[in-house]
């Protein structure tokens, strides 16, 4: 399959399927409201993807899904990419006698932010220089650009397989002649001074996305959709990892909104000051301005949760006029 997701995704996503019922089914309103493309998508008008790589032939056969049909391919995954703006799925498959199946997905998103989004959720392995982002490892290799995720797998392994995966993924980068842009939010986040993990830091639009990687309620206290934007990113201070979640509304009302609900559920004792001591004994706090609201988890004292706070909203206003 082409898309990393462990057993314990799947158990967790089934038990959250209620609660992403109005979520997906905004989602596909809303491309469909866009334009959705149709099963017969015309993403081979866009992209002129390999037919041959190091002997790997294209089988001829492609499949093509939309966010109708999308759950024929990845059933139970599905959910992950309309979260992401999905529009469309092209599917091919390379044979070479006597070698393993490799098999290319290519997913168009919402946007560029999107596309980075699919690929941030599952990163685990190191940079391999294709595309605007990528990793390879096991066999897999996966990356961003422009408005496309791209996933290649083989069924098999061997130095040639990987040259032929790595090889096959630079031809799909090359027909994507228009790049992107990582998520915004991103040059806001307190960077290497403040030891931010590269690899954990996550964009998303969903609160059962956001649970997936840092637990903050069943619910959707922080009302975020489809119209929202927001990072997860980790810190490691000291021996104690932090995360900070940076959120951009759409308007101020909707950030006051989400900021209330969140305070009302996560820190009804706060008073004065946004920052208070949870059962755990660390500290969490939460930031408002303009349309967005910071919010820290898990820092060891009341002033390193208030630093990252503050350093985030001067990096706002040093950019948002």
């Amino acid at each position: 399959m082409t898309y990393r997701l462990g057993k314990s995704f799947y158990v967790a996503l089934l038990a959250a399927a209620v609660v992403l019922v109005a979520f997906t089914a905004l989602c596909i309103e809303s491309s469909q409201a866009a334009g959705t493309m149709k099963e017969e998508t015309s993403m081979d008008t866009k992209l002129n993807l390999p037919a041959e790589v190091d002997g790997w032939k294209w089988d001829g056969k492609e499949e093509r899904y939309d966010s109708k049909t999308i759950f024929k391919y990845i059933d139970g995954a599905g959910e992950v990419y309309l979260a992401y703006g999905f529009k469309g799925l092209v599917t091919r498959r390379f044979e070479k006698p006597g070698k393993p199946l490799l098999t290319a997905d290519v997913y168009e998103m919402g946007s560029s932010a999107d596309a980075y989004g699919v690929f941030s959720f599952e990163r685990q392995d190191e940079e391999a220089g294709i595309g605007q982002g990528s990793e390879f490892g096991g066999g897999l290799l996966r990356f961003w650009k422009g408005d496309y995720f791209v996933s290649i797998n083989a069924e098999g392994e061997g130095e040639d397989v990987d040259k032929a995966i790595l090889g096959l993924g630079r031809a799909i980068a090359e027909s994507i002649t228009k790049t992107g842009s990582r998520p915004e939010l991103i040059s806001y986040l307190p960077g290497k001074n403040f030891n931010l993990v590269e690899k954990n830091v996550y964009f998303f639009r969903s609160h059962v996305l956001l649970n997936q990687r840092f637990f903050v309620a069943h619910q959707n206290i922080l009302q975020l959709g489809p119209d929202v934007e927001a990072v997860l990113a980790e810190y490691g201070v000291g021996q104690e990892k932090v995360h900070l979640v940076l959120i951009r509304y759409p308007s101020e009302k909707r950030a006051l909104d989400g900021m209330a609900s969140f305070k009302k559920a996560y820190l009804p004792e706060a008073r004065t000051k946004d920052i208070v001591r949870t059962e755990d004994g660390k500290w969490a706090g939460a930031e408002h301005y303009k349309w967005f609201v910071t919010l820290v988890f898990g820092a060891a004292t009341e002033a390193d949760a208030e630093r990252l706070l503050q350093v985030t909203e001067i990096n706002m206003k040093g950019k948002i006029q």
